[in-house]
């Protein structure tokens, strides 16, 4: 058991295998990790080592082959599908690379989707505060085709913060942005991060980004060492 409430993800003998035409694939063997509230994590490595695995895993996203994850007090391990999206609903908040927003929606209606579904009868009024936070007050009501890579990316984590999540996972969140975008994003993030309180976990190949977090880990081979 290593389960304690200082943490809100902790990861305990973690091991993710799949089946190929080889054989069985090992993806990742024996993780134990640990975050604090308020914390942020950068997890780094070369290509195909295991990260996006891993923060699927952390997430709930996907499920492990052996160990477990406790995710906010939960063991997702005893959750069903259902349980899991509700852990997630109620306390996950994503940004990926390719930002994942819908195309027939604007900045706004992209943003306030998620408290919709969860129920929130003040959607629209968080996702409007939330877009004006990331610097979009002007830009709420145009459709993602009319945003620059910089501006879909500040959408999606206004969408990711809005519902004010006690924990944010990001997948290479500036992977598709140039280097003076990359960096606002950057900003934006750790900002937030400090300004809300919320745990940070960021899957990252660029050193320079993971310096700014409270903790590093290196991924090498489906394993993990101290960054």
């Amino acid at each position: 058991m290593i389960s304690n409430n200082n943490y809100i993800v902790q990861a305990e003998t973690l091991g993710k295998q799949v089946s190929s035409p080889e054989g069985i694939l090992t993806i990742l063997n024996d993780i134990n990790l640990s975050i604090k509230q308020g914390e942020s994590l950068a997890i780094i490595g070369v290509s195909g080592s295991g990260k996006s695995t891993l923060l699927g895993l952390l997430a709930g996203l996907d499920i492990p082959t052996s160990g477990r994850v406790i995710l906010n007090g939960a063991d997702l391990n005893e959750l069903s599908e259902d349980g899991r999206a509700q852990i997630r609903n109620q306390s996950v908040g994503f940004v990926f690379q390719s930002f994942h927003l819908l195309p027939g929606l604007t900045a706004l209606e992209n943003t306030a989707l998620p408290l919709e579904l969860a129920g929130s009868e003040q959607a629209e009024r968080l996702a409007k505060q939330k877009l004006e936070e990331v610097g979009l007050a002007e830009r709420i009501h145009h459709y993602p085709n009319q945003l620059s890579g910089g501006e879909q990316q500040r959408v999606a984590i206004a969408r990711a913060f809005a519902g004010n999540p006690q924990i944010l996972f990001a997948d290479e969140p500036t992977g598709n942005l140039d280097q003076k975008t990359a960096q606002r994003i950057i900003d934006l993030l750790f900002n937030m991060n400090k300004d809300n309180g919320t745990t940070l976990v960021m899957v990252t190949h660029d050193n320079a980004i993971a310096n700014h977090c409270d903790q590093q880990v290196v991924m090498v081979g489906g394993q993990l060492t101290e960054g």
